[in-house]
């Protein structure tokens, strides 16, 4: 009969000999993994951002469009409808984005109960990409801590065209290894083992995209 030990050595033992011997030098096994994957982006212009646009759609978010000396009023506009009147704006986003219509209150490190009262929070980008329909956020100005992207129910992100990039290789390529990611693929939702679609499970239920 074999016990406790017996079946761990086992285990290990094949599993050392399906991975093989590992190489003293790390950087040499790391070149032999296989990169058959697509890595370069070939889309670009107008078909890049239509099929970015196309995701967010798919996922449930609604997509808007301005020019940067518009941002202002859509962003107006957007939470109007919205019927958001207390956002919650992380350091360094651009004031004058900001309407005079609505209270706009800079996170000053506030704790998650106070975040939660707010009716949204409206954020910019460090990334979009395009095939997934993902949205990255680093955490830098205009972004924010995680928890900012995380609590409210309501996201509002604008994003510039020159951030959409194709693929997530692409995408990994413009950030910094050192910080915090965040990807956003729509709004928050989860299913149970019944196939129950729950939304505000991880995030905000509803978000909402600027494309600039």
């Amino acid at each position: 009969m074999k016990t406790t030990s017996d079946a761990r050595s086992e285990i290990l033992s094949r599993i050392d000999a399906a991975i093989g011997t590992a190489s003293a030098d790390p950087s040499a096994e790391w070149e032999k993994l296989s990169r058959d994957y697509i890595r370069q982006d070939s889309l670009a212009g107008a078909q890049l951002l239509q099929l970015f646009e196309h995701r967010l759609i798919d996922y449930g978010a609604r997509v808007f469009h301005s020019g940067s000396e518009n941002i202002r009023q859509a962003i107006e506009n957007i939470l109007a409808e919205r019927g958001a009147k207390q956002l919650l704006v992380p350091g360094g986003f651009p004031g004058d984005w900001l309407p005079t219509s609505g209270t706009f209150t800079p996170d000053d490190d506030l704790s998650y109960e106070r975040i939660d009262g707010f009716d949204g929070v409206i954020t910019t980008a460090t990334a979009a990409i395009a095939a997934t329909g993902s949205i990255v956020l680093q955490h830098g100005a205009g972004q924010g801590r995680r928890a900012l992207s995380l609590i409210p129910d309501y996201h509002l992100c604008i994003v510039s065209q020159t951030q959409v990039v194709e693929t997530v290789p692409a995408a990994f390529r413009r950030l910094d290894p050192t910080q915090p990611v965040t990807f956003i693929s729509g709004p928050s939702a989860t299913a149970d083992i019944e196939m129950t679609r729950i939304k505000g499970v991880h995030g905000p239920r509803f978000l909402d995209v600027i494309l600039i």
